[in-house]
């Protein structure tokens, strides 16, 4: 089953890069095939509708063909004033905006629809991010995804990691694990 996986920052020491980095090897250590995108390697402006109307930017659409190949999804949100920030709203915004001159992309849902997204937080305060997901929740509902009844909140997140970058605790390990089998086990019965 093809894995993507992302965190909604780009912030070098970002607990939520860390905590999808940690849920990527996980996955790939279990067997899926696991795409981990860091959104700051893409040239990806804020959405504009004007911008758009003079041409789709590459990395828009490489990032929409990204997501349509991977029917399972798990998201790691930070959480910025109780909800989720600016750029993860901005990469969905992209992904599902449709492309009126390129007829492959016309559907603005073809990358998002039917995907099973699964939702992690990491956040150094003790609830963790579970506001960022609360919020979340509605807008991949909006774009025709499948949301993963379980998700995690990693509170204390500077604590959760060792040096190279795994989590800690055998609890928050479990927890990322429900996730991801969850994500995986879905997808593959909703697969056409």
């Amino acid at each position: 089953m093809k894995l993507l996986v992302f965190a909604g920052s780009t912030r070098e020491k970002s607990f939520n890069r860390r905590l999808a980095k940690a849920t990527s090897a996980m996955a790939a250590a279990g067997g899926a095939e696991v795409t981990h995108i860091e959104l700051g390697d893409l040239d990806i402006p804020m959405y504009n509708a004007d911008l758009e109307a003079r041409g789709t930017p590459p990395d828009v659409i490489r990032l929409k063909h990204i997501a349509y190949e991977h029917p399972a999804w798990i998201i790691c949100t930070p959480e910025y004033n109780a909800s989720y920030p600016a750029l993860l709203k901005n990469t969905l915004d992209w992904i599902s905006s449709p492309v009126k001159a390129d007829p492959a992309w016309t559907d603005g849902f073809k990358s998002t629809r039917g995907k099973v997204v699964g939702v992690l937080s990491a956040s150094p305060g003790a609830l963790g991010g579970l506001r960022s997901q609360s919020h979340l929740a509605p807008l991949l509902l909006n774009l025709q995804c499948w949301l993963a009844p379980v998700n995690f909140a990693l509170g204390h997140a500077g604590d959760a990691f060792d040096e190279q970058g795994a989590l800690v605790s055998e609890p928050a390990r479990r927890h990322v694990q429900a996730v991801i089998d969850q994500v995986l086990w879905a997808a593959a019965r909703l697969q056409p």
